[in-house]
């Protein structure tokens, strides 16, 4: 093997997160729902098209200084539902996450369709979407039955600034 296979493209981070396992051409998309552009004042790495035995090709990013939290971590589920996280201390791994996505995702994300009932604020209903397929992700509302378009989902999440 050539010694240019055997480089590492980014650099080790001290403190931070790690996510692996993007499918190839998402990292851009991981960024915009983890609210991540260019007011951020964190360093932050990406690498797109990197060739993986298990996919093919991946993306990566690197966020220094910053750990995701839960609401991060079901968010991401929608755009990289098979991503390995990993929480870097001391640039040592301190925990390790496959994002899994489960029978239905709860208050993570709201319905897209505007007459649905949890567009009434009268109506406190906790946000349900059940999970029709993983591969392709494929979601519909518990209370209204409509199909959710995942570009949607996550253009209400930019223009929100977040989920709920």
């Amino acid at each position: 093997m050539s010694q240019e296979h055997n480089m590492r493209r980014v650099t080790a981070i001290r403190n931070g997160t790690v996510i692996d396992h993007i499918p190839s051409g998402q990292a851009m998309r991981v960024l915009e729902m983890l609210n991540i552009d260019k007011s951020t004042s964190v360093p932050v790495s990406m690498v797109m098209n990197v060739p993986s035995k298990k996919m093919g090709t991946k993306d990566i990013i690197k966020v220094e200084d910053r750990e995701l939290n839960q609401d991060e971590l079901n968010r991401l589920a929608l755009v990289a539902p098979e991503a390995h996280v990993a929480i870097i201390r001391a640039y040592s791994v301190a925990e390790k996450m496959t994002i899994e996505v489960g029978e239905e995702v709860i208050n993570v994300v709201r319905c897209t369709f505007s007459n649905c009932i949890t567009t009434n604020p009268r109506e406190p209903l906790p946000h349900r979407l059940r999970v029709v397929s993983k591969e392709p992700l494929t979601l519909r509302c518990h209370y209204c039955d409509r199909p959710q378009d995942l570009e949607k989902l996550i253009g209400n999440l930019k223009s929100n600034g977040c989920f709920l």
